[in-house]
Order: C-alpha cells, then sequence, then structure tokens
C-alpha cells in the first residue's frame, strides 16, 4: 500500500491516496478539495480512484467529493450516522456558512468494525464520535488515518452542531490510545506536524493526560 499525503482545500485538511500496487486501484481520504490535483496524481502514476473515504461529514472534509465522483464514478463512504446527521436540512444550513460545497449522498454505509478491501488495501472502521456522531478513523497496520479525531498534539474541536468533548475524549482513549505504540497517526490537519505515533500522542498530546474540559 501506497501512501500520499496531500494538504488541500482553503481550510488546509490532509487527503491522502492509498493505491494498491497490484491492481492499480487507489482510494482518496479526505478530499477536501484540490480535486484537479488529486486527478493529476492518479492519471500520473496510472491509478483508477475507486472510493472516497469519509472520516467525518464536515464540508472542509467532502468539498471535492462530487467533482471526484464526477469525473471517476469513485463510489463515497460514510458512517452511516454522519450520513444521516449531514443530510438535516438545519445541520446543512449550518455549515453552508463555511462556503463550500456538501458532499453527494454516500453510495456506502460503514459502521464500526467494517472493513473496506479494494485490491491488496484492507482498512477497519474504528468509530470515535465527538467530533461528529459518525467520525471515524481508518486503521491498517500500522497507520492510523485519524481525520479530526486526533491530531499531532491536539484533538478535534466540539463546538460545531453534534460535538461533544467527553464523548471524543472517551473515543480516542478507549479506541486509538489502545492501538500499538508505534501505530502512525496520519491527521486530517497537520496543525501540529504531518504524522506522529499513538505512543507519542498519549505521552505528550496535552488534552489526553487529564481531565481538561
Amino acid at each position: 500500500m501506497q501512501i500520499t499525503q496531500f494538504t488541500v482545500g482553503s481550510m488546509g485538511v490532509c487527503c491522502y491516496v492509498l493505491a494498491c500496487e497490484n491492481s492499480g486501484q487507489a482510494l482518496a481520504i479526505d478530499p477536501g478539495g484540490d480535486e484537479q490535483l488529486i486527478l493529476d496524481h492518479c492519471r500520473q502514476n496510472n491509478l483508477q480512484l475507486s472510493l472516497l473515504l469519509c472520516t467525518h461529514g464536515h464540508p472542509d472534509h467532502v468539498a471535492a467529493n462530487g467533482a471526484l465522483q464526477e469525473a471517476t464514478g469513485a463510489e463515497i463512504v460514510m458512517h452511516r450516522e454522519d450520513a444521516e446527521f449531514f443530510a438535516k436540512p438545519e445541520v446543512t444550513q449550518y455549515f453552508s456558512m463555511l462556503g463550500l460545497p456538501p458532499s453527494p449522498p454516500p453510495n456506502r454505509l460503514v459502521a464500526d468494525g467494517d472493513t473496506i478491501e479494494l485490491g491488496d488495501i484492507k482498512l477497519e472502521v474504528v468509530h470515535t464520535p465527538g467530533h461528529t456522531p459518525g467520525g471515524v478513523c481508518f486503521y491498517s497496520a500500522p497507520n492510523l488515518f485519524s481525520g479530526d479525531s486526533l491530531f499531532v498534539g491536539a484533538v478535534g474541536r466540539t463546538d460545531f452542531p453534534g460535538g461533544d468533548t467527553a464523548t471524543l475524549i472517551d473515543s480516542i482513549r478507549r479506541r486509538l490510545l489502545t492501538l500499538p505504540p508505534e501505530t502512525v497517526v496520519w491527521p486530517g490537519h497537520g496543525y501540529g506536524g504531518s504524522r506522529s505515533t499513538i505512543g507519542e500522542e498519549a505521552a505528550d498530546n496535552p488534552f489526553l493526560q487529564e481531565k481538561w474540559y
């Protein structure tokens, strides 16, 4: 599995293109903009973009879903709870303030523990609510794509609709910090750095050291 990290969109989202070397298929995690950059990368490397995985439904993480689906036919994958939450008119109206397009409806709904397979790529869906109700991480040892649940030295904000601080911290402690310490954390924004490890976050992330909220 080849991992390429891009910073995309007006809000600096970390998007990941994962490629299966044997099949030439690829998936994108959180394509939050700059769809041409992603398409050019796939074309230059002879990759067929087949899946668009959403760690959550915030517009800055899904803004390129529509354009990429139109260009490639790729299927959109999202946790059921976020698909339902971000389909509510009042939620759509609230997040329209960001000026970014919402995602088209997902083609596939997933739940905690599901496996997403594409060629030789296998990703486990890890439900980590708190940033959003259906926020997830994607895990393929030794790599964790943590979206906006866990950053380098920080955690996702919880002041948007659907967020809850206690739920997020509990999700991180129970579902992520229990992974092997050498697990590589690929975050949804590079605020504190472009990557880390679970061991480093468990030891140094100030939001995980005590009950700060």
